[in-house]
């Protein structure tokens, strides 16, 4: 048994769930929050059997796709702040960060 976290951007959640279900995996979905941006993301948990991980990370590669996204910076918390002019600056978000972990057992009640 494995347990799959994945942790996604919430824009691309949604279709994750759906896709995930479409094929036969439960998941138990988890707000959470990323730090680089301090924007809203979501962790999926799902349990697996160990020959059905590979099928798991497919369909999140295939539904999570990086992109292009402008941000503004947030001001600096020490120093001199009234030189300080946001730019925007253009970042990779997207994508899906994903760990396996060995899992002892998997009950469903």
């Amino acid at each position: 048994m494995k347990l799959i976290m994945a942790i996604v951007q919430d824009k691309d959640a949604p279709r994750l769930v759906d896709a995930l279900v479409e094929k036969g995996f439960r998941s138990t979905k988890l707000a959470s929050t990323g730090g680089f941006l301090r924007e809203g993301n979501t962790t999926l948990f799902v349990g697996t059997e160990d020959h059905q991980v590979s099928t798991v990370i497919n369909v999140i590669k295939r539904t999570c796709r990086a992109r292009e996204q402008l941000v503004t910076p947030l001001a600096p918390v020490s120093g001199p702040s009234d030189s300080y002019v946001p730019y925007p600056v253009e970042v990779q978000v997207g994508g899906a960060t994903i760990f396996v972990l060995p899992v002892e057992s998997l009950e469903k009640v």
